[in-house]
């Protein structure tokens, strides 16, 4: 959006900021300051006015004063000394009282992006023409960069509402443009839109927006990347799998993938060939790890073979999971290549949590087991810390025992 001069431009999405003639009128330090707090209000209900006690309540919470009223007015005056020297035109009041509301002054111009989203989405309900409906409601989309004045919304009930409403118009207008798109098929900008609203509303089944545009497109491998990320990130972020309908919608997605026809000697190298090949154990996401886990356990059933799950866990000083914190990704990433170095090409390494990695052990016994350990603590080892590896194994066997038994074939 090109920016013109003399207007207040306010971002409310991801974060608060005010700008004027190119010039930010609020430090980073100031902007979850009581004067910020008040702006926000003022400039977000400039249309009809922010109730004075509603103010009140959010500048001074719950914070007996001795004359409320004047504190408010002094951090009034104090917001506008910050307007007048960031350069906006004085000899008027920029905020004025009616009543029992404040408002902002109609002297100058405001854009905010939270009242511009709001006008597109309206607009984009009321057209008729499809092409032109398609192009509002991805507006709207695209005017959404985050949540609501972002983590300053924390605790605020009205700020709460707020970002409520607005994820609730990028949704709708996500959903909607997505299926103007898909009835049109332009899988390119679905896909774009698909990345666009994974990125600024993380977590959210967005994914399968994209994955359905790589499937309709005939990027298949690119959809099954997606689709093993996908798990990856849900996994490392929250510790679970991704909701059942995002698996739902992806298996189903999954069923679609078929080959071209080829021979035997073609799928062969197709198949044997890694992304990440590596002289040690097979790094591997999620998904692929369940499957290989799946296998082992069903072979197991005819073989015999002995084989053990391994959960590595980091450590802190204190001797607790780390779960968070600058240098756990440097510690994962250390962990990571100390296991595919300690076990042999034959077993399975997967990175389950951003502090813990899943090892397959296949056909060996406990005692192999702790030397696997022993050499991943060797090449693990932190000097000057007691951060340390922790180590849970399991033989497969004995939850293989605890299923179901399978149907047996003669």
């Amino acid at each position: 959006m090109e920016k013109r001069e003399n207007i207040l431009y306010v971002q409310m999405f991801n974060g608060f900021s005010l700008e004027w003639n190119g010039k930010k009128v609020l430090k980073e330090r100031e902007r979850e300051s009581q004067v910020s707090r008040l702006l926000q209000m003022i400039l977000h209900e400039r249309r009809n006015g922010a109730l004075r006690e509603e103010i009140k309540g959010v500048l001074f919470e719950e914070r007996e004063l001795e004359n409320s009223n004047h504190a408010l007015q002094s951090v009034i005056y104090n917001a506008k000394k910050k307007l007048k020297a960031a350069g906006l035109p004085s000899g008027f009041n920029y905020i004025r009282r009616e009543g029992e509301r404040y408002h902002w002054t109609e002297k100058i111009s405001v854009v905010e992006d939270a009242g511009e989203m709001e006008r597109i989405f309206a607009e984009a309900e009321e057209e008729t023409d499809s092409g032109k409906k398609l192009k509002r409601y991805l507006e709207a989309c695209y005017t959404y960069t985050g949540e609501f004045l972002g983590s300053a919304a924390d605790n605020i009930l009205w700020a709460v509402q707020e970002a409520k409403k607005y994820h609730c118009l990028f949704c709708v207008s996500t959903e909607r443009a997505a299926a103007l798109l898909r009835e049109r098929g332009d899988y390119e900008k679905m896909e774009e839109l698909g990345l666009y609203a994974s990125r600024v509303d993380s977590l959210a089944n967005w994914e399968t927006v994209t994955m359905e545009a790589l499937v309709a497109a005939g990027r298949h491998q690119e959809a099954k990347r997606l689709y093993n990320d996908t798990v990856e990130l849900y996994h490392r972020e929250l510790g679970v799998s991704p909701s059942g309908s995002l698996q739902d919608l992806m298996g189903g997605l999954g069923r679609k993938m078929e080959h071209g026809y080829s021979v035997l000697e073609q799928i062969q190298e197709e198949l044997s060939r890694e992304e990440r090949p590596n002289p040690g154990g097979y790094l591997c996401p999620y998904p692929v790890f369940t499957g290989i886990y799946q296998i082992m356990r069903r072979l197991m059933e005819r073989s015999g073979q002995s084989v053990f799950l391994m959960l590595c866990t980091i450590m802190d000083g204190k001797g607790n999971p780390m779960k968070e914190g600058p240098k756990l990704d440097e510690l994962a990433k250390k962990l990571e290549e100390a296991a595919c170095r300690a076990v042999r090409r034959c077993d399975t390494v997967n990175r389950y949590g951003r502090g813990q990695y899943l090892i397959l052990l296949t056909n060996t016994t406990r005692e192999d087991c702790i030397l696997v350990q022993k050499r991943i603590d060797r090449e693990f080892m932190e000097k000057r810390q007691r951060i340390h590896v922790q180590y849970h194994v399991s033989s497969v066997t004995d939850a293989t025992d605890r299923l179901p038994e399978a149907g047996k074939r003669d």
